[in-house]
């Protein structure tokens, strides 16, 4: 899994006011891949499993399925995908920090 922010190369006045898009754009793309790559397996798939509820569950052994969408529904699925990670995350090292935090004696 890797970071790809060719999506926002296109320039648009939105786009020049977004700082979080001119930031990523100033790292380095090493150091966004190693991010990206830091997901854990648990976290990538309950992401997978969000993503295709979203876009809907047909098997692929019965349907040949083709998804069409507009330029804006599909940023906002990748928004909702990202917002997902960045929670669960989150979620997972507070889960860690009270997992270890339990298993210190109190004092």
């Amino acid at each position: 899994m890797s970071f790809n922010f060719d999506f926002i190369a296109s320039e648009t006045a939105e786009q020049d006011s977004n700082t979080l898009i001119q930031y990523l754009q100033e790292q380095h793309p090493d150091t966004l891949t190693r991010i990206a790559q830091s997901a854990s397996p648990e976290i990538k798939q309950i992401i997978t499993q969000n993503v295709q509820g979203l876009v809907g569950m047909l098997p692929s052994e019965d349907f040949n399925i083709s998804i069409t969408t507009d330029r804006e529904n599909l940023a906002n699925l990748l928004a909702s995908a990202m917002m997902t990670g960045y929670f669960l995350s989150q979620m997972e090292q507070r889960k860690n920090l009270e997992i270890n935090l339990s298993n210190t004696d109190s004092l």
